[in-house]
């Protein structure tokens, strides 16, 4: 039931955060406005402005104050996913094909670079105070180079047989994490919040954001495609080093660990050899030792916050830690 309660106000917000987007996102070049729209209009559970919203919301009632500022990293994130579908040359996301199949690689480029300008636009344009809009655009910007570098070592660990489980959480801390952090950053910092609650719920979005990625791991091998929206198994195929998959290299037996090294190095992998992998991951009970870690990070992102003065904002915040661990899209 709490799940259910939470899912119709993300559902609520997302509702606002999609119209401020949408509006914001008009112009007289049909085709590139199009492509910008495209995974938006798909969907998408909206977790990062929901963040926004649901710490401002500790502090100030009002929301429309902060909109511009969720909308903006919104728009920030489906930048980062319309390039990183181009650098996997991943086919679907959300379910509907690529902005790059749909409109070609250059307008696919183009689109993630305008989405990436008029996210700073919307918080230039907010009616928050100029020293707040200084200092989020700052931290936004600081972001966007954590991000980069993030994505940047995610490609190294492909062509890697030696990737250690330390390496993978410093990149997932940068390519994921980092973002949700300052999503609850930007929530506190837009209600004017005391520095030492903007410092705790920066905790909390990175330890949430690294149980969210974990579980997307999971998902991504062993979830519902249907669910998902992407194919099962792309990390297999891309040759990713996600923690499922490192666990299982540091666990399986040499014959297993050498034969999902050699499937994870091929340049072309069988839909055949995808599964062997994923069944040997799944043997050395990787499956359940993601999971598992995951809900770690959550209680520890939950446990950060409970010295926040109890409300309705901070009980959807302790609610959303446990549904990350237990969704299934």
């Amino acid at each position: 039931m709490a799940f259910e309660n939470l899912l119709k106000k993300i559902k609520g917000k997302a509702k606002l955060v999609d119209e401020y987007m949408l509006t914001n996102l008009a112009g007289d070049i049909k085709e590139l406005y199009d492509a910008c729209k495209h995974l938006i209009k798909a969907g998408g559970k909206r977790l990062r402005p929901f963040l926004v919203l649901t710490t401002y919301n500790l502090f100030c009632d009002d929301i429309e104050k902060v909109l511009p500022v969720a909308a903006a990293v919104e728009l920030f994130h489906t930048f980062t996913l319309i390039h990183d579908d181009i650098m996997d040359q991943d086919e679907f996301r959300r379910g509907v094909p690529t902005v790059h199949t749909v409109w070609g690689v250059p307008m696919a480029i183009l689109a993630g670079d305008l989405l990436h300008a008029k996210a700073y636009e919307l918080v230039a344009k907010s009616n928050l105070p100029s020293e707040i809009i200084k200092r989020i655009i700052e931290e936004f910007t600081e972001t966007a180079v954590i991000i980069c570098e993030g994505q940047a070592l995610d490609m190294a660990f492909e062509k890697r047989k030696d990737v250690s489980i330390e390496e993978y959480f410093e990149m997932i801390k940068k390519k994921t994490a980092w973002l949700f952090r300052t999503c609850c950053r930007f929530g506190a910092m837009s209600a004017s919040a005391e520095e030492k609650y903007i410092n705790i719920l920066g905790e909390y979005g990175e330890k949430m954001g690294i149980a969210f990625q974990m579980v997307d791991d999971w998902l991504g091998l062993f979830g519902s495609e249907e669910k998902t929206g992407k194919p099962v198994g792309s990390d297999v195929r891309e040759g990713k080093k996600t923690y499922p998959i490192l666990y299982a290299l540091e666990k399986a037996n040499e014959e297993d660990r050498k034969k999902l090294l050699d499937i994870l190095m091929k340049e072309q992998k069988t839909e055949r050899e995808i599964q062997e992998a994923i069944e040997i991951i799944k043997k050395t009970g990787a499956d359940i030792a993601t999971k598992e870690l995951a809900m770690k990070y959550a209680e520890e992102a939950i446990s950060v916050i409970r010295e926040l003065p109890d409300s309705e904002a901070k009980a959807d915040l302790i609610t959303l830690a446990k549904f990350v661990i237990e969704r299934s899209f």
